[in-house]
């Protein structure tokens, strides 16, 4: 009989609810609050008003384990889930590994990645509140389309400053965005008071997830009938996301087993919990041994080389403060190809799992992640994005601890997205031209020289 080795779930088994893991986490550790800059006192919820609408704030703000998803977002969310859980056993076998390797795959939504599942949360709730017109950062470009496609769907224009760095090297997701009727601009621009300040400093820079929230901030902020829109680290952005692990847990039911090991890249954090965080609950809650590894470039280290502190959310120093492991707020990473994963700081909640000890981290180089991400392709036949392929980078390597050990194991991978979109970058691997970026201490010592003065607690 032929071994299963896909699992899916039906129309009907699409989550109802969101999960929120912050009950949890607060029976094990305190969850700091974001603070007013100014004041240094936790933020109240109308400070967000002029950004988010309510609904998202009551969502960011909430103590409730579960969350009722709207009818109209269910209704969207059946366009591409559920999604499905693969055995990955071709690679299995190319690793000659006892361990069991599955990966849940969002790249069958119609952008490609795992961002629509808050894109569409996020675009339906603007629009119940009157709210004309959406303005966003994204990095590589997934978010980008996600939030123009999902805007679309709902009625709304879209707005997305786009990190030069990848402006420049992926045209085809900046087509993407302007198919779905969003207006895209690279950043730094010279369209906000933010991106003139950057270009007057450096007229040559490439951008970074920092600079372009600053500009989208501005406009929203400045503007009556728009609104700001996040595709990461904010509380309200992660818990859209659970969708993936409420699925992944139902899957890995019907496959007989349980994750030892819950592997994902991370940039700011929501791919990554989205997947985890439904299987860490049972961690907090003693009822799991699984452990968690966040996997991130090395060029961009927030949670292996940053530090644990109260920072800006973006450039231009116009969000809140929020604890978070970070490189310093005006840090600009070099621009690798893993373009969504070059943002200086990581979400709170993800943040304070790290601290804690209950998630690893690991950063890898590009050149060893491209190898990863082209034996994945050869062995499962999908073509993961780069951010996705540090993923399966950590999952490879803990493949091969477990034949050295010869130990049988469960590795569950968080496959975000696929990489249709980024073959310049298999270009220049797969010719020798992809460079191995290198971190700078020295900037981020001068970073995070300049972090806020707020101590953190204890």
């Amino acid at each position: 009989m032929t071994e299963r080795t896909r699992f899916d779930l039906r129309p009907e088994d699409v989550p109802t609810a969101w999960f929120n893991i912050m009950p949890d986490l607060a029976q094990k550790v305190q969850p700091l609050p974001p603070l007013h800059p100014g004041t240094k006192e936790p933020v109240t919820p109308d400070l967000f008003a002029p950004l988010f609408p309510e609904a998202l704030i009551m969502q960011e703000v909430s103590i409730e384990q579960w969350i009722d998803i709207p009818g109209p977002v269910i209704d969207t969310y059946r366009l591409w889930r559920p999604t499905p859980l693969h055995r990955a056993v071709r690679l299995e076998q190319a690793l000659q590994t006892p361990a069991h390797i599955y990966f849940k795959y969002e790249g069958t939504s119609p952008a490609g990645s795992h961002k629509p599942n808050t894109a569409v949360a996020q675009a339906y709730y603007n629009k119940e509140a009157g709210v004309r017109r959406i303005s966003t950062e994204t990095g590589a470009g997934q978010w980008g389309s996600a939030l123009s496609m999902a805007c679309r769907f709902f009625g709304l224009e879209s707005l997305v400053f786009m990190v030069k760095a990848s402006y420049e090297q992926k045209p085809y997701r900046r087509i993407f965005m302007e198919t779905f009727g969003a207006e895209v601009r690279p950043s730094p621009s010279s369209t906000t008071e933010a991106g003139k300040g950057i270009l007057e400093a450096n007229p040559e820079s490439t951008g970074s997830l920092g600079i372009a929230i600053s500009e989208a901030i501005e406009v929203a902020a400045t503007s009556e009938d728009t609104n700001y829109s996040i595709g990461s680290c904010l509380n309200h952005v992660l818990l859209h996301q659970t969708v993936v692990g409420l699925e992944a847990q139902k899957q890995m039911e019907m496959a007989g087993e349980q994750p030892d090991f819950v592997v994902g890249c991370v940039g700011g954090g929501s791919n990554y919990a989205g997947l985890a965080y439904p299987f860490m609950a049972e961690k907090l809650r003693g009822t799991s041994k699984a452990r968690f590894l966040a996997t991130e470039p090395a060029a961009c280290p927030t949670l292996t080389k940053g530090r644990f502190a109260y920072d800006f959310g973006d450039t231009a120093q116009m969000t809140p403060l929020l604890p978070m492991y970070t490189l310093g707020h005006d840090f600009v990473p070099a621009p690798v190809h893993a373009g969504g994963l070059r943002y200086h700081g990581d979400a709170p909640s993800l943040s304070l799992l790290v601290k804690e000890g209950y998630m690893e981290a690991a950063a890898y180089t590009q050149n060893e992640v491209f190898e990863a991400a082209v034996q994945f392709a050869q062995t499962e036949g999908i073509i993961p994005a780069p951010e996705s392929a540090h993923a399966i980078k950590g999952a490879i390597d803990e493949a091969v601890a477990a034949r050295q050990a010869g130990q049988a194991r469960v590795i569950l991978i968080g496959l975000s997205g696929h990489g249709h979109f980024d073959m310049k970058a298999y270009d220049d691997y797969l010719n020798g031209r992809l460079p191995e970026v290198e971190f700078d201490p020295a900037q981020e010592e001068a970073a995070l020289s300049r972090l806020p003065d707020v101590p953190i607690p204890g």
